[in-house]
């Protein structure tokens, strides 16, 4: 149960300086729409007011997150939707949109708005789309604490409120993604045998084991295993071995004493110059170089 509370809305002011950190906060708040209630309640500046018929477009981006209640939503490159409490609305800038909430409901929101070089890294690379605003990530009080957070920070305005705003930021950014992404796989017996794989590969990296017997003996068909593991971690099992094995190649570096020779015969590999050429590809380092400068 989100308990009720003072409807609350600030401005963030913003320095050069700021600025160069990558990424800023220009807006957070929280308000309870009460059901048959004008909507919005408080009163922004003409870049942010709207009424809802006609809808708006911002220059920066906004999460607003339904905590109670339910309403409706839409965009340039999204159709009306109701959504429902647990829905997280990531706004884009330039992009007209919409929403409200349904007047027999009401509903809580809460948002932040931001903007930078980073956030727009992530839309470029796809992490984040406008043809997908919508996400339901369900009630979090993880989230609902993160948003207060700032909320306290705006109140202040101590000097590193807009860092520490923008972390918290980035922090609610990732859930939302981690979220998402795990809601995405919704067949358990997949999950569970993607997860068995991993444990499989890390426990086996000194005894090298091809990602088709590890199929094998999951019961699995190399194709739908390869599909699976990849979509689910982002990566090949292949290419998972090979990261396994550069990971504890790192951790037998800096924690024992073993030469790079014994090392490179631990982890299976044919000889030194084979170990030191793929430790140096992947690290930019051999690995003599990587242990002194973790020394």
């Amino acid at each position: 149960m989100i308990p009720t509370r003072k409807d609350q809305l600030y401005y963030l002011r913003i320095n050069p300086n700021d600025e160069d950190w990558g990424i800023v906060v220009t807006t957070v708040g929280y308000q309870f729409i009460s059901p048959k209630s004008q909507y919005p309640l408080s009163k922004h500046p003409d870049q942010y007011n709207f009424k809802p018929q006609n809808g708006r477009t911002l220059n920066e981006y906004q999460l607003v997150y339904i905590t109670k209640g339910g309403g409706y939503f839409s965009s340039q490159s999204c159709q009306k939707e109701y959504i429902h409490a647990g829905t997280m609305i990531l706004l884009f800038p330039g992009e007209w949109h919409s929403y409200y909430p349904d007047p027999e409901t009401g509903w809580d929101e809460y948002w932040i708005g931001f903007k930078g070089l980073h956030i727009d890294r992530r839309v470029e690379k796809l992490f984040f789309t406008k043809a997908k605003p919508l996400y339901k990530i369900g009630i979090s009080a993880t989230i609902i604490n993160l948003y207060e957070d700032v909320l306290r920070l705006a109140s202040n305005e101590r000097t590193g409120h807009q860092q520490m705003a923008s972390s918290i930021l980035l922090h609610i950014l990732g859930s939302v993604y981690y979220k998402d992404k795990n809601n995405s796989f919704s067949d358990p017996y997949m999950v569970d045998k993607i997860n068995e794989a991993q444990v499989l590969m890390k426990e086996q990296t000194e005894n090298p084991i091809v990602p088709e017997e590890i199929a094998s003996q999951l019961g699995l068909g190399y194709s739908w295993f390869r599909r699976m593991f990849k979509e689910y971690t982002g990566v090949s099992p292949n290419q998972y071995l090979l990261q396994q094995k550069l990971l504890r190649a790192k951790e037998l570096l800096t924690t024992t004493q073993l030469n790079v020779s014994e090392i490179a015969y631990q982890l299976k590999f044919d000889n030194t110059g084979q170990f030191s050429t793929f430790f140096k590809k992947r690290e930019g380092l051999t690995p003599s170089e990587f242990r002194e400068r973790a020394h």
